[in-house]
């Protein structure tokens, strides 16, 4: 009953009006999966993705990572459509800096003049950006299906199998912990800022954003320290250790997971 009502409440908000990657991971339907086998399968497709450097596959393995993601995971599509948007929009700036070219002459295939300069570009440069925007993409879709679905505690135990240096590992830990309480904080000032009408015209916004940016180096350092505190009350010794439970593999789950990837490979033999 307590999973089912935590999953009916996906959209809750955390305090701070921050939603939490963590959330979304407890609150996956297939977190009862095998974290090592859901490492190992985004791992896979994720270097196929890279190597094998086709349209298809990358746009096969966005499309079943967010099939995985959304619907045996249970995340809805307005929640992880704007997660996914936040590294598209990189990728696409990056793509479009091989798509296109200035130029002080005409060039290339297609040409915009813009004023005293070209901005061209080219049937083959066009598809080349395509290519990489596309293979990025499916590349953090891969690793998006990994963190929606895996809590942080199982992840870093998944590294310490694989033998990551322990200083690395709780580095890692820590810090991701820490991002968490800074989008916490941030999340706060900015609420009793609205609250004071500190964004009502343009002007005040900046000079609100300037004080609580001051302000959060600041508040930032009393939290490190209490978290710190926090964990030395609790016998920290320079290692994080976690309460592991055991979630065995099904035969399903490997058949179907190799299958996609016997497909990924046909994809790119007949589209290679």
């Amino acid at each position: 009953m307590e999973e089912q009502k935590h999953r009916r409440g996906r959209g809750h908000r955390h305090s701070g009006a921050v939603l939490s990657i963590d959330y979304y991971a407890y609150a996956s339907a297939i977190r009862r999966w095998n974290p090592y086998f859901k490492a190992a399968f985004s791992m896979a497709c994720l270097v196929l993705c890279l190597a094998y450097d086709s349209l298809a596959v990358s746009a096969a393995v966005i499309l079943a990572m967010a099939w995985v993601t959304v619907c045996l995971g249970g995340l809805p599509c307005r929640r992880y459509l704007p997660l996914l948007s936040i590294p598209f929009v990189f990728m696409l700036l990056g793509s479009a800096a091989i798509a296109f070219g200035v130029s002080l002459h005409p060039a290339g295939q297609y040409r915009l003049r813009l004023g005293f300069f070209y901005l061209y570009s080219s049937r083959e440069s066009l598809l080349q950006g395509l290519h990489l925007m596309l293979k990025a993409l499916g590349a953090v879709s891969a690793m998006y299906m990994l963190t929606l679905s895996t809590p942080a505690s199982e992840i870093i135990q998944v590294l310490r199998a694989v033998h990551v240096p322990k200083v690395i590992v709780e580095l890692m830990s820590l810090i991701y912990r820490y991002i968490f309480i800074l989008m916490d904080t941030q999340g706060r000032m900015k609420k009793a800022a609205s609250a004071r009408l500190g964004y009502c015209d343009y002007r005040t916004a900046l000079s609100t954003f300037g004080r609580t940016a001051s302000n959060l180096l600041v508040v930032s350092l009393k939290k490190g320290d209490a978290y710190y505190q926090a964990l030395a009350s609790r016998c920290y010794s320079g290692e994080l250790r976690f309460l592991t439970e055991q979630k065995p593999v099904r035969a399903a789950q490997v058949v179907l997971a190799a299958g996609f990837l016997v497909l990924l490979t046909i994809l790119w033999r007949l589209t290679g």
